[in-house]
């Protein structure tokens, strides 16, 4: 069976962007970018947003996103239209859930969200994320951040499997999550 992993930037108030930074809040360093290039091949999932982004980025940033291209990708949509444009990105307009289900019983590869919150929110609550992985950025976002990480997310008890610091402020922590329905008594 493969795993499946949320795998998301955030900043220290849980935002996954704000407006007027640059990408990566302008932080990432040559450890972060070395570590990114050593991750092991995997299937990317994705929504409709986060594939409009990022395949636009390949048609206007190929060097930045070129290693992604090449990966298999499945995109989750009932907006889009298949064939889609960006290679090796495979439609998916029925049930995620269900869908992510098979992958993990029945697919190649181990599986990775990118970006797309709903998308993770949606197969955690399913029972289907085996890791929750966040590197945190040192800012805060108060008045620029948008999409919050966790907004919407059922309560879930977190076991720290890894950390790690990144270019000496970035920190990698890498969980295994257990939603749970109430919160626990003394």
């Amino acid at each position: 069976m493969q795993e499946l992993m949320i795998d998301v930037i955030v900043s220290l108030d849980g935002w996954t962007a704000a407006d007027g930074w640059p990408g990566l809040w302008g932080m990432g360093g040559p450890e972060y970018f070395a570590w990114l290039g050593e991750q092991p091949e995997h299937t990317v999932l994705m929504g409709a947003t986060t594939y409009r982004l990022m395949s636009g980025m390949a048609d206007e940033e190929p060097e930045a996103i070129a290693a992604l291209g090449e990966m298999s990708k499945v995109v989750f949509s009932a907006s889009l239209t298949a064939p889609l444009d960006w290679a090796n990105s495979e439609l998916v307009a029925t049930d995620a859930a269900e869908a992510v289900r098979a992958l993990k019983e029945h697919g190649p590869l181990p599986l990775r969200t990118l970006g797309s919150l709903s998308l993770g929110r949606s197969l955690l609550v399913a029972g289907l994320v085996d890791r929750l992985r966040l590197v945190v950025f040192p800012v805060i976002n108060g008045a620029t951040g948008r999409d919050r990480m966790f907004d919407g997310y059922p309560d879930v008890r977190l076991e720290l499997v890894e950390s790690r610091t990144f270019d000496g402020r970035l920190q990698l922590l890498d969980y295994v999550p257990t939603v749970i329905d109430h919160p626990p008594l003394d």
